[in-house]
């Protein structure tokens, strides 16, 4: 698929698809005529990056940590310090508080349809 396709369905602009090739986050296939080719599996790893960084992870993380989002699995890690491990242990615990907010919402909002809708 084409870039603007793979922005309309994963809502990233294509300034910022060009930018997260520019970071080494995807890479897409060049074809003969310049443009870029994206396979299908671009589109859960452009929302998955988007997370990532909403989440407050920087680029050279996201780059490291991209592996473990793949199967079979090929990790490297070149400069794994351990302020990086204790940076990444923050963000996922704040992920599981967040998750668990979200959980309890998604519940809330839940009950309030079911009670609605039983009247």
């Amino acid at each position: 698929m084409r870039i603007g396709e793979l922005s309309e369905r994963t809502g990233i602009s294509r300034r910022l698809l060009r930018y997260y090739e520019e970071q080494e986050l995807i890479t897409p296939v060049r074809c003969a005529n310049g443009y870029r080719s994206y396979d299908e599996v671009f589109v859960d790893r452009v929302i998955q990056i988007r997370g990532l960084l909403e989440a407050g992870l920087p680029t050279r993380i996201i780059r490291q940590i991209l592996p473990c989002l793949d199967r079979p699995r090929d990790i490297h890690f070149r400069d794994a310090t351990p302020e990086m491990l204790a940076l990444l242990e923050r963000e996922r615990d704040a992920m599981t508080d967040r998750i668990a907010v979200l959980l309890r919402n998604r519940d809330a909002i839940a009950d309030y349809l079911d009670a609605v809708r039983a009247r």
